[in-house]
């Protein structure tokens, strides 16, 4: 089942999340089962909103790609607490498409 995730994390910068981006490659090499990510900032402070195919998709990937490079590279000792939420539905506008903005 479908699901979304949300997750705010205070302590990621904008310089942190574009280090991680370019060195997790996930825009290039497209972790299997995701479908949408989005970010933000408010107040310096990382938010995320993402649609995956399942939530043991989002864990393998955090796992395997994500939690070496924030983890073991940058040594961040926080974790942000993502909450999930069956997806009831998704709706694309027409001629939206791409990956980046």
């Amino acid at each position: 089942m479908a699901v979304v995730m949300t997750f705010s994390w205070p302590e990621i910068t904008p310089d942190v999340y574009d280090a991680v981006r370019q060195k997790v490659r996930w825009e290039e090499d497209v972790p299997d089962g995701s479908v949408l990510h989005a970010a933000w900032f408010v107040d310096g402070g990382l938010n995320v909103m993402d649609i995956w195919e399942s939530q043991d998709h989002f864990n393998r990937f955090i796992e395997a790609r994500v939690a070496p490079v924030f983890k073991g590279e940058l040594g961040m000792q926080s974790d942000p607490e993502p909450k999930f939420q069956p997806l009831h539905r998704r709706f694309v506008a027409p001629g939206v498409g791409g990956a980046r903005s």
